[in-house]
C-alpha cells in the first residue's frame, strides 16, 4: 500500500473497507466498553474534557467509530489523529470530520512536551515496527499522556490459525489489498511475550481471545 504508482482507486477502496473489516476483527467496541469508556468518563468528571490522541490513524476510521461511541454514552472526545502518509491522511480527511476531530501529518514522537491526552489508542501499527521502534513509541506514549491516562494499542495475535481465518474473514474484501496487507501482517505481527521486555515498567502485553492481544497501561 505505501509503495509508489499504487493504483489510486484501489487504495481509496482499501481504507473504505478497513472500517468494516475492524468491525469484525478487531474488538474495538468491546474495548471501547471494558476499557477506554471508564478511562473516558474519569477524565470528563476529572477536567470536562476529554483528549484522545489515534498514532497511526490511518483513514480515520477507529476516531469516528470512537468518537460515535463516546458522543452515545453522554461524552465529548477532543481527538487527535496522526499519521506520516498523507495520501491516508487525505481519505480521512476527505469523509465527515467532526469538529471536535483534528488529523495533523506527523509521527507521534513529532508532539510537542506541553500536548497531553487521557486516551492514547492505535490500531494494527504495533507489527509495523522493529524492537526500537516499538520500545520508543511506548515511551513517546509515556510522555504524551495526561497522569491520569490510559494508553490501548490493539494488534494481531499471531498463531496458528490466524492466517486461514483471516483468509476466510477477508474474502468479501478481496477488490483491493486487504487480505495482501492482512496475511502480510499476521506474519510480521507479535505475541506477548515477545512484547512484554520491550514495554516500559507497568505497562502489559496480553492475548484478548484468540486472534488479539491488547498492549498499554491504565492510570497512574
Amino acid at each position: 500500500m505505501e509503495e509508489p504508482g499504487v493504483d489510486p482507486v484501489v487504495l481509496r477502496r482499501t481504507y473504505a473497507q478497513f472500517g468494516p473489516l475492524n468491525d469484525l476483527v478487531a474488538g474495538w467496541r468491546r474495548a471501547w466498553r471494558r476499557t477506554l469508556a471508564p478511562a473516558a468518563h474519569a477524565a470528563a468528571a476529572e477536567h470536562g474534557r476529554v483528549r484522545l490522541l489515534d498514532v497511526g490513524c490511518g483513514g480515520g476510521d477507529l476516531i469516528r467509530r470512537l468518537c460515535a461511541w463516546a458522543a452515545q454514552d453522554g461524552v465529548e472526545l477532543h481527538a487527535t489523529g496522526v499519521d506520516p502518509d498523507p495520501v491516508a491522511l487525505a481519505y480521512a480527511r476527505s469523509r465527515s470530520v467532526p469538529p471536535n476531530v483534528r488529523y495533523r501529518q506527523a509521527r507521534a514522537e513529532e508532539l510537542p512536551d506541553g500536548d497531553r491526552f487521557d486516551l492514547i489508542v492505535s490500531n494494527h501499527l504495533l507489527h509495523h515496527l522493529p524492537e526500537p521502534e516499538l520500545t520508543a513509541l511506548a515511551c513517546t506514549c509515556e510522555r504524551l499522556r495526561a497522569p491520569s491516562g490510559t494508553v490501548l494499542h490493539g494488534d494481531i495475535h499471531r498463531n496458528a490459525l490466524a492466517l486461514p481465518a483471516f483468509a476466510l474473514a477477508s474474502f468479501p474484501f478481496r477488490r483491493s489489498f486487504v487480505r495482501e496487507d492482512g496475511f502480510r501482517s499476521i506474519r510480521r505481527a507479535w505475541r506477548p511475550h515477545e512484547l512484554a521486555p520491550l514495554l516500559p515498567p507497568g505497562w502489559r502485553a496480553e492475548r484478548v481471545g484468540r486472534f488479539r492481544i491488547q498492549v498499554g497501561v491504565a492510570p497512574h
